[in-house]
């Protein structure tokens, strides 16, 4: 018999996945090209051809196959460590990185080396919820705050959150679902709340930077460096979004090596990636990207989209923020029901996520990693609804 306490995690499981579910069964009832999916942050451009070359010569390599150090092998973790140094202007060895199952398996390593029995990780609105289901996994508990308007974070809330049972904060730039990328000015602001915070409640506060997004930027904007703001800092990411490769599950975390207490910060990290089952990160993607470092889909396609879709429903009257990273537009809900405006966009065949999928109702995110002709076929509907809503439009 299923356990009630996954029982209750299925009932309040992910809209994304409820989302795209629904869509797969509009594509079975209707056609695949007469649905206009949105829902899922699955990128439908095919990764850069070098992927696929790198890929076919490592597959020959009859070695590599083998277990490695729990870790990953030692000269993809140089390699990624030569350019994450650059990345973060932080110098970081080989022996900070471990290779690890996506970002979802690193994320989950981290807290389980990290989370107490009742400890909080925070986070700030609107996030991944599926933050919540990785702390609970550990014993821990996910402390949704109040993000600023524009979705900038909020970092009197964030202070005012914290107690001595906050092991961490999580934090998404560029973000999923808004495309926020948190500016340098407030990194530093977090930073220093965070060593004040970490004096008074006795223990290191750390500050996970969830990362897939950050090659996937616009308009020439940076995304700031959290190891260079603070020292107790791990970054995790993953090559599912910019290589579009999401069903590869190959991903890194990287530990300040200024961290306190780095020695046992590390090996049980090392130590966590073992037992939680993941062993190490699958061999052929690990021996594949170290190839590839720097190397991402081309993201003035992205830009493209964004920048088609934008015009359109600014034209059909909807209010939104321009994403400045990811594949993603998080928009108002008009009347500020966004279970209203999914079912409406629904009866259109076209299928979003409401807002309060990510802890913040009122909006709807459209994720645009899709072929452009996605786009351009749901236009009708998109403006059919608008219609129906009495938006002005231009």
């Amino acid at each position: 018999m299923v356990s009630e306490k996954i029982r209750n995690m299925m009932d309040s499981s992910s809209f994304i996945r409820k989302m795209f579910e629904t869509g797969a069964k509009l594509k079975q009832e209707f056609g695949p090209e007469n649905v206009y999916d949105f829902s899922l942050g699955n990128p439908a451009m095919d990764p850069p051809e070098v992927f696929t070359k790198v890929l076919l010569e490592k597959a020959a390599d009859h070695h590599m196959h083998r277990y490695m150090p729990n870790a990953g092998y030692p000269e993809t973790r140089e390699k990624v460590a030569a350019y994450i140094t650059s990345e973060q202007k932080t110098a970081v060895s080989a022996n900070d990185i471990v290779m690890t199952s996506g970002a979802g398996g690193a994320l989950n390593t981290v807290l389980k080396t990290i989370i107490n029995p009742g400890d909080k990780i925070i986070a700030s609105i609107p996030c991944f919820m599926e933050y919540k289901f990785y702390c609970d996994n550990h014993g821990g508990e996910l402390d949704l705050v109040e993000g600023l308007d524009d979705f900038n974070l909020n970092i009197k809330k964030i202070e005012a959150a914290i107690t001595k049972n906050t092991a961490g904060i999580i934090i998404n730039s560029p973000n999923n679902p808004s495309g926020r990328i948190y500016p340098v000015e407030t990194i530093k602001s977090l930073a220093s709340m965070l060593i004040k915070k970490s004096k008074e409640t006795g223990r290191n506060i750390y500050l996970i930077s969830d990362e897939p997004y950050r090659k996937i930027v616009y308009d020439e904007i940076e995304v700031p460096s959290v190891m260079d703001a603070y020292k107790n800092s791990i970054v995790c990411t993953s090559y599912s979004k910019d290589l579009s490769i999401p069903g590869e599950r190959i991903g890194w975390l990287a530990v300040n090596p200024a961290a306190e207490d780095y020695d046992n910060l590390i090996n049980g990290i090392i130590l966590c990636n073992r037992i939680l089952g993941y062993v190490n990160a699958p061999a052929l993607m690990q021996r594949t990207i170290a190839e590839l470092q720097g190397v991402s889909v081309n993201i003035e396609q992205y830009k493209k989209k964004r920048d088609m879709l934008a015009e359109k429903l600014a034209e059909f009257g909807f209010k939104f923020r321009i994403p400045e990273g990811t594949f993603y537009f998080f928009v108002e809900a008009p009347g500020g029901d966004d279970m209203k405006i999914v079912d409406l966009l629904k009866d259109e065949k076209i299928l979003v996520v409401p807002g309060r999928g990510f802890s913040l109702p009122g909006y709807f995110r459209i994720a645009y990693c899709v072929d452009d002709s996605v786009i351009e076929g749901s236009m009708g509907g998109f403006k059919r609804t608008a219609e129906k809503l009495g938006l002005k439009q231009d």
